[in-house]
Parts: C-alpha cells; structure tokens; sequence
C-alpha cells in the first residue's frame, strides 16, 4: 500500500467572483521512503499541492490517501491530530520562535500533542543530533546562522518520528555551500529509512531525490526517476567546496 495516493486531485481558489485553477486533476503515489521532488517554476501548483499533501488544506475535488486513509472523511480536528502524529514540515523561513532557546523550538510538536512524557528530553536531543547541532540546545534560535537556523528546523520536524517530512524550498535562504551541508542531512535521513518530499524551483538541489515530479500549470508533465543522481551532485559540490 502507498503512503500517498492521489487520486484526479484539483484545487480552485475563488476570490470576488473570480476562479483561479491551482491543481488539475493530478495523480500519482508515493512509496514509503521514497525521496521525491517536486519541481516546477513559481505559480506552477507545487506549494499548493503540498499544502494539500501536509494537511494543511483541502481539495476541491478528487482524492487523498494518507496511509490508506482518505483525508477528504476526517473533520479539521482530526486532521491537526493526523498531521501533528504523521507529518514533519521545514520552510523556507525556518519558523522559530525567536526568544526561544533550541531545545524549546524543538520541543513544541510534543507539547502540542499533550502528552507529557518523560523521555521528551531523550526524543528532542536525539532530534538534534541526528542534524549535528545538540551543541547548540540552550541557545537561543536568534543567535544561529541560517544553516543552523535550518538544522533546527529540521530537528523539530523529526522529533516526533513522523511518517513523512515535507521541506519547501529549505535551501532558498541558505548560500550554496550551506545548502549542500542542510541536503546531505535530508538524503542521510532517506537513507535511514524516512519518507522526503521537496518542493523546489532548484534543479540541484531537485536533483538529491531519487525521483522528481514536475508540475507546470497545475498539472504534471513529469514524474521520472533521476538517473544521474550522483554525478550531478559529485560536479555540483566540486563547484561549491
């Protein structure tokens, strides 16, 4: 069974009268611990469809799958609860609290879920080694680089071991050299068996999956396996470091 089933998927906004069609009928599945791209240029639907993919909108028709259950059936209730249990997120703007130290930015998916446990200082510095920044857990998230900022980000989406992270655009606010460090962790984590899904507009940084979608006008024109996965990384990095 496929992780994620997506099922003649569309999305219409409406605003004063005026339609605006986002998604046309997209479908296609994605495996458990496959890492996939989504790629296509600004206004293409891709962030659309991963909001859409990470809960955090509904469609206008067709459907959605998560582990075998269909989202459209689930009220916004069970969706939160869902997401929260399932479901990873790394933005572009990294979205820490600013006057909030490491350790507590990564610790904000546990309290949200209610559930007090003992082992969540066990699960957050864990979260924080695996992304090489546990050195840095009583800092506060303004004192970091942007690559640390995104190695946070990282962390907090891991701690709660879901079944899918979902990063949108994580490198567009990193230079090269950083963007590389912050894509080698993504690839060491599909490599140590979790799902990725990226949405990029990047074709280097599309080019760490192991398969890339690409949307254009809201629907696909693409979806294939990257072939020359490492010797486009091997010439990229060359160019980098």
């Amino acid at each position: 069974m496929a992780l994620i089933k997506v099922v003649d998927l569309s999305k219409t906004y409406e605003n004063e009268g005026v339609k605006t069609k986002a998604l046309c009928g997209v479908s296609f599945n994605i495996e458990k611990g496959e890492f996939v791209s989504i790629m296509g240029p600004s206004g293409s639907g891709k962030s659309t469809l991963m909001h859409i993919l990470g809960l955090l909108d509904r469609p206008t028709a067709g459907k959605y799958l998560l582990d075998g259950e269909d989202t459209s059936l689930l009220e916004d209730n069970a969706l939160a609860g869902l997401r929260n249990k399932k479901i990873g997120f790394v933005f572009q703007a990294f979205n820490l609290l600013p006057r909030t130290t490491v350790f507590e930015n990564v610790e904000l998916p546990l309290i949200y879920d209610r559930k007090p446990n003992e082992n969540n200082r066990l699960r957050v510095m864990n979260a924080l080694r695996s992304v090489g920044i546990e050195n840095r857990a009583e800092y506060f998230s303004n004192q970091l680089s942007g690559g640390e900022k995104q190695r946070v980000a990282i962390a907090r989406a891991l701690v709660n071991d879901p079944e899918v992270i979902f990063a949108d655009e994580p490198t567009g606010n990193l230079d090269s050299k950083t963007g590389v460090q912050v894509m080698e962790i993504f690839e060491e984590l599909n490599n140590h068996g979790h799902t990725v899904i990226l949405v990029t507009h990047e074709t280097i940084t599309a080019s760490y999956a192991n398969r890339i979608i690409k949307i254009l006008d809201g629907q696909i024109v693409s979806d294939r396996a990257v072939s020359e996965k490492r010797r486009t990384l091997a010439e990229s990095r060359k160019r980098i470091k």
